[in-house]
């Protein structure tokens, strides 16, 4: 995909968002939002976590993405007998007497990483450096993933027995957090209506790799006005309470707030947000469009918020 110029290739972005909404909505009916900050993910080269109670379409969302998408796609069921090694892949002796590496689901370009919380955590950390660094590394050799490359994990809220809450070190490796809520009445009717009967529904491949990784970079290179960083900057400081420039109920209701790569991923969201909706270069609505799912697995709320029942969320809204 040659384009003469970023402006070309920022509308060619946006009319192929357009066309992967229409393929996704073929099989995902509503979660409109949901699905626009998984395609921003992907274009901003981020990874995502799916919060939502049973039967919302978590897993049949990212698989239909994969669908629109000429990528390779990995689903990982995580159990709490899942080993690091299940993930990564093994060295194995082959009919030689040699060691040679078998490589596991991760070398996927998109790995749905189901029911992410029901491991425990040295399973839940294999996943770490190939999220952070685009490889892994088994008996001592590192082994480079294939590009583009997504982690789409999926996390049910209610039950909490028998399963391992992922670490902030984890947590912050993503690049939003998505809460998933119920239909509404209109769109489940449609959706029991689309599921309940024979008919068959072909979603179409929309983009390839190389087009991705095109769009990838086209993100990276959009101007940014220094206002709109300041304000992203800003934002991300004010949330860390008891420093020079914190929110005052930042500092009354938060033990700790956002890191520097939240900064970060405010600003790539942002830009991605602009070009999807037609606009050169973002501005403050851009950051305050992606700020809720980016800071919200990134706050930790102390004793007093939680006891008076005062969300992140919430929080995340005053600050804005």
């Amino acid at each position: 995909m040659l384009f003469t110029s970023d402006k070309e290739a920022a509308d060619a972005l946006a009319a192929a968002y357009q066309q992967l909404r229409r393929e996704i909505g073929k099989v995902i009916i509503g979660q409109e939002d949901v699905v626009e900050l998984v395609l921003t993910a992907v274009f901003s080269q981020g990874h995502c976590l799916l919060v939502g109670v049973p039967g919302l379409a978590k897993t049949l969302l990212i698989q239909t993405v994969a669908d629109s998408l000429d990528l390779s796609f990995n689903r990982v069921q995580f159990t709490p007998d899942l080993m690091p090694s299940d993930i990564v892949g093994s060295e194995t002796l082959n009919k030689e007497r040699d060691f040679h590496f078998v490589p596991g689901p991760i070398f996927a370009n998109i790995v749905l990483a189901d029911e992410i919380n029901r491991t425990p955590p040295k399973t839940q950390a294999a996943l770490l450096e190939s999220m952070q660094e685009y490889a892994v590394t088994v008996a001592g050799k590192r082994y480079a993933l294939p590009r583009p490359f997504f982690v789409l994990a999926t996390q049910n809220p209610i039950e909490q027995e028998g399963t391992y809450p992922l670490p902030e070190a984890q947590l912050d490796r993503f690049m939003f957090n998505i809460e998933l809520d119920y239909p509404s009445y209109e769109a489940e009717l449609q959706i029991v209506k689309n599921t309940t009967s024979n008919r068959q529904i072909k979603v179409e491949k929309v983009l390839h790799a190389a087009e991705i990784q095109a769009f990838q970079q086209l993100v990276r290179r959009v101007p940014v006005a220094d206002n709109v960083v300041e304000y992203a900057v800003g934002l991300v400081h004010k949330t860390r309470p008891n420093t020079p420039r914190a929110a005052a109920r930042a500092s009354q209701l938060l033990e700790w707030g956002a890191g520097p790569r939240a900064s970060q991923h405010l600003i790539m969201g942002a830009k991605c947000h602009a070009l999807i909706h037609g606009k050169y270069s973002p501005d403050i609505e851009d950051v305050q469009a992606v700020a809720l799912p980016i800071l919200r697995h990134r706050l930790v709320r102390n004793f007093k918020a939680e006891a008076e029942g005062i969300t992140v969320d919430q929080l995340v809204k005053e600050l804005l």
